[in-house]
């Protein structure tokens, strides 16, 4: 029987950012045993994962997070030693559609496991954390200069960032409570591979593969920071291993761009990719109402992580476009498996009859 140097549960493992983290922590710590486990729900897609499925330090449990009887059995059968929590529901405009949602799987689910974080390490351990992946919404909305920082006060204002901002604050009560070894990282908008099609790039790239219209909130000029996932995953290796328990770290791009104008770039690479006269993606440009209490600019300033761990963004956000286009395009099969069934009548519901 293989020995292993550590056992860590991801959750959310089969979703967009936790596939990524997956993937990264089985090919690059093979002696590290990574047990994913997520509830495959609409966003969750095991194909994510072909690659390294039959990887022998990789195991798969499907579970949902708030069963408190599979996790606490999940706990007993695996003895974790640090847990990686992705999952959540994360897209604003559903929680604006079903809040409730977002509170069990957000609030609860995470308790769930702070739950049985504590029911099974001995405090005396030091090898033990729980390393909570969050988001930059939880701290409301910048005006035009600013950025947010760790010491940013929180001012969630959609349903789904309020649900964040409680999940965090019950992972440091935890810590401080009951000594829970604990990190938050707070991440500004991540792009990529595997990325679900209702979030804004991957959903222009597929809407400009089939010349169908390019939906954008109200006249594009929400701002917001992008960060390619991988480098979003690099950041969380480090501060995994070398990060301070009890701090929270914010992960940014550095990377600023208005809506409409990172739409008009994907239209003008897309447009090259596709051999199409240049101008000929932007006429399927379309505006929409724009939703309730929409965030005007994200912003994160990354100076602790920089300072503390060394870590900055790997790749320009136009390099790392053109990486992300070109998966999408030479994976077709994976985006029309997922823009099938009851995706299709949820982006109708959005988007087309506004």
């Amino acid at each position: 029987m293989t020995s292993y140097d550590r056992t860590i549960l991801i959750t959310g493992g089969a979703g967009f950012i936790g596939s990524h983290a997956v993937r990264h922590f089985v090919n690059r710590y093979p002696t590290y045993r990574i047990v994913n486990m997520d509830a495959l729900t609409y966003a969750g897609n095991l194909e994510n994962l072909k690659d390294i499925e039959t990887a022998p330090n990789y195991i798969f449990e499907k579970a949902d997070i708030c069963d408190e009887e599979r996790t606490a059995e999940l706990f007993a059968g695996y003895a974790f030693d640090a847990v990686l929590h992705f999952a959540a529901e994360s897209h604003v405009d559903r929680s604006i559609q079903d809040p409730l949602a977002f509170v069990r799987t957000n609030v609860l689910g995470t308790t769930v496991l702070l739950n049985a974080c504590r029911n099974a390490w001995d405090k005396e351990r030091k090898d033990t954390l729980f390393y909570h992946v969050s988001t930059d919404e939880v701290y409301g909305s910048l005006g035009r200069e600013g950025f947010f920082t760790e010491h940013t006060p929180y001012d969630p204002r959609s349903p789904y960032s309020a649900s964040k901002a409680s999940s965090d604050h019950f992972v440091m009560a935890y810590h401080h409570t009951y000594g829970l070894p604990a990190i938050i990282s707070n991440c500004s908008n991540n792009y990529g591979s595997h990325h679900f099609p209702e979030k804004l790039i991957p959903l222009m790239i597929n809407n400009i593969r089939n010349n169908k219209p390019l939906p954008v909130y109200g006249r594009g000029e929400n701002i917001r920071d992008w960060l390619w996932v991988e480098d979003h995953v690099r950041a969380i290796d480090l501060i995994f291993h070398k990060g301070r328990k009890g701090e929270k770290y914010n992960i940014g791009g550095l990377n600023e761009w208005k809506n409409i104008d990172l739409v008009r770039l994907l239209c003008r690479i897309m447009d090259k990719k596709l051999n199409r006269p240049e101008g000929t993606s932007a006429k399927l440009i379309s505006y929409v109402p724009d939703r309730p209490g929409h965030d005007l600019r994200y912003a994160i300033d990354a100076t602790k992580l920089k300072n503390e761990l060394g870590w900055t963004p790997s790749l320009n956000f136009e390099e790392g476009l053109e990486k992300t286009v070109d998966w999408y395009l030479n994976n077709e099969d994976w985006v029309n498996q997922v823009t099938s069934g009851s995706y299709q009548q949820y982006y109708e519901q959005q988007y087309l009859k506004r």
